[in-house]
């Protein structure tokens, strides 16, 4: 009989095709190759996908409120608060208190910040180019109609 694997033993491949038959674990891996291209696409510019996107959306949206943020982005509001103050700390993005509201921050993306955006934008655009440029447009669309709908989805649900 032949001896079982122990911890120590080497494993050269791990047989996942049991896990590869769901579309979940496919969407996992595919992001996974999406989030650490984009890391290494961002990091000149000092930004995580988390920090890119709130610049992003502040730059998009002048005057938005940190609750619209961070139900944007889908985080907890705690959360949130690091991500804003690391931009504020920066110099990326400024708040201020809402003179109708003086629990809710107002966030306006500052010079700096809009620029910083400009830049990191180009070269998001650059490493989904690099990243997508195997797929057709036909597929592109195909992949962006089925993400839709499984957001779609989500929030009828």
């Amino acid at each position: 009989m032949p001896d079982a694997l122990t911890a120590t033993d080497d494993v050269h491949h791990v047989d996942d095709s049991a896990l590869r038959a769901f579309f979940g674990y496919r969407m996992k891996r595919s992001f996974n190759v999406i989030q650490a291209d984009l890391a290494l696409a961002l990091k000149p510019f000092e930004l995580r996908m988390l920090t890119f996107t709130a610049l992003t959306l502040v730059v998009s949206n002048p005057g938005l409120r940190q609750s619209q943020l961070a139900e944007a982005m889908d985080v907890e509001r705690p959360n949130l608060v690091t991500i804003v103050e690391e931009l504020v700390r920066r110099d990326l993005i400024s708040k201020e208190r809402v003179p109708t509201d003086r629990r809710a921050y107002s966030l306006q993306a500052t010079r700096q910040g809009r620029m910083l955006c400009a830049e990191a934008t180009t070269a998001v655009t650059a490493h989904e180019e690099a990243l997508l440029g195997g797929l057709d447009e036909e597929m592109r669309a195909g992949a962006i109609e089925a993400m839709n709908r499984i957001e779609q989805g989500r929030q009828r649900g």
